[in-house]
């Protein structure tokens, strides 16, 4: 199976049996802080924000390392009227100092927060959807001139009764967002950049869905970004007007699902394995009206080289070997 690598900075997994003397990008230094600024010392790239230096890429390719760094050396205590500690200094602690869960846990719910600032959004849509109503009820089943398809990827708007003529190009899967991979779950065309996703054509032929049944849910992708601090990982979804009652982030010390409802129709749903290991009893989760912040609790105070965990690659299994035809002739049955 894969291993996971130790070099600062990196945190990929890889096969140990290929492993090639470029194939890690990664900081060979230590970390330094002076004067506010924050860098490691193999390179010449400082900021103010811790955040920006957890992110620094690494400066160095070499191979993989998959030796975990020793435990630093505890001071020792010497023999005399004073107290003097003698501290030699090693290399910095494991990347992992605690054995990591299995990833079957239970799922908990995160605490959810709900600020008034998402309150009175809602209050406003409230009052304005229920004009909408009034409006429907008016207009009947008729489809009004500008109105967008429903569809998944389809970005035309109905301009008469000639628009249902026309053929329907949308994505009849759901959006996956993977290792800074955004794509469909129907195409899989992979790219890292947002507005070149949001533009793929849709790979399925269909009719044009003006209007949506009571209860449908459109399914869409939504754009979401991590930082960290010493003692947390936060995740910012950028959904706007979430219903608190219909959404919900559930976890348990290796994952986390995200389902939120927001705008009334639109559903979007996110599972991450998580690089490292969270406390959920001390994670939350803060509603406002423009984004969810998910704020989780590291179970140990280190910096995480990713958001999610790389997947655990299979190796590929050897060919047995050929047997010589000695040994052949002695499993054969004898008359």
């Amino acid at each position: 199976m894969s291993v996971l690598c130790y070099n600062k900075g990196c945190g990929q997994r890889f096969d140990p049996e290929n492993n090639p003397d470029d194939g890690c990008t990664y900081h060979p230094g230590v970390p330094v802080f002076h004067d506010a600024l924050k860098g490691w010392s193999c390179c010449k790239r400082r900021t103010t924000d811790f955040s920006d230096f957890l992110s620094f890429a690494g400066c160095t390719k070499g191979p993989h390392n998959k030796e975990k760094p020793p435990e630093p050396v505890k001071p020792e205590e010497k023999e005399g009227n004073e107290k003097k500690f003698e501290c030699l200094i090693q290399a910095p602690k494991p990347l992992h100092t605690i054995q990591r869960p299995s990833g079957d846990e239970p799922l908990v719910r995160l605490q959810q927060k709900v600020s008034s600032s998402l309150k009175q959004s809602l209050e406003k849509l409230k009052l304005s959807s229920e004009n909408e109503e009034e409006k429907k009820d008016d207009d009947g089943d008729e489809i009004k001139v500008g109105t967008a398809c429903k569809n998944g990827g389809c970005t035309k708007v109905y301009n008469g009764p000639e628009s249902n003529e026309e053929v329907c190009m949308y994505h009849a899967g759901f959006p996956i967002f993977h290792e800074g991979m955004k794509y469909w779950s129907c195409c899989k065309r992979k790219t890292s950049d947002f507005n070149t996703f949001l533009s793929q054509e849709g790979c399925t032929k269909g009719d044009h869905l003006w209007k949506k049944k009571d209860g449908d849910k459109k399914v869409v992708p939504c754009r979401f970004d991590w930082h960290q601090t010493g003692g947390q990982v936060i995740i910012s979804v950028y959904a706007k007007n979430s219903i608190p009652e219909l959404s919900y982030v559930e976890g348990n010390s290796t994952t986390v699902n995200v389902h939120v409802i927001f705008e009334g129709d639109k559903e979007f749903e996110q599972k991450i394995s998580l690089w490292g290991v969270i406390d959920v009893s001390k994670s939350s989760v803060n509603m406002m009206a423009a984004k969810i912040e998910i704020a989780m609790k590291k179970a140990e105070p280190m910096s995480w080289a990713r958001l999610d965990l790389p997947p655990v690659v299979p190796l590929p299994q050897k060919p047995e070997k050929a047997k010589d035809s000695d040994s052949d002739s002695d499993d054969e049955e004898c008359d």
